[in-house]
């Protein structure tokens, strides 16, 4: 029974949201350009890593816990590819590029399926 216990603690994994990615005090601004709060300023409570996601966790106005991806914000440093662009160019070349893969692909899976249709 003690061997099989110990297994079983063996085989969990950390929590994803346990541990804190980088905490460091001070306040953030939601940069993100279709976020209805952008330019808003808050009082940065931790960051942390939430089910997989990087997140920021700040109090409203109305004192609730709130949360945002880290990347709609200025805690990151900002992409070189977005400093570049300028906000001229909405989609990476690679962005591009692996959803045209991704078209084809979903193209040969509809083709083969007309060809066993018929």
């Amino acid at each position: 029974m003690r061997d099989r216990l110990r297994i079983r603690l063996c085989l969990w994994r950390k929590s994803s949201n346990a541990d804190c990615v980088g905490f460091s005090a001070g306040r953030f601004r939601i940069t993100h350009p279709f976020h209805p709060l952008r330019g808003s300023e808050f009082e940065l409570v931790t960051r942390k890593l939430n089910w997989g996601e990087d997140r920021v966790f700040y109090y409203d106005p109305s004192g609730n816990l709130k949360s945002l991806l880290t990347s709609m914000t200025d805690v990151i440093a900002t992409d070189a590819f977005q400093e570049v662009s300028a906000g001229r160019s909405a989609f990476r070349m690679d962005d591009l590029l692996e959803l045209r893969r991704l078209f084809d692909k979903v193209q040969a899976g509809w083709a083969k399926e007309e060809k066993c249709v018929k």
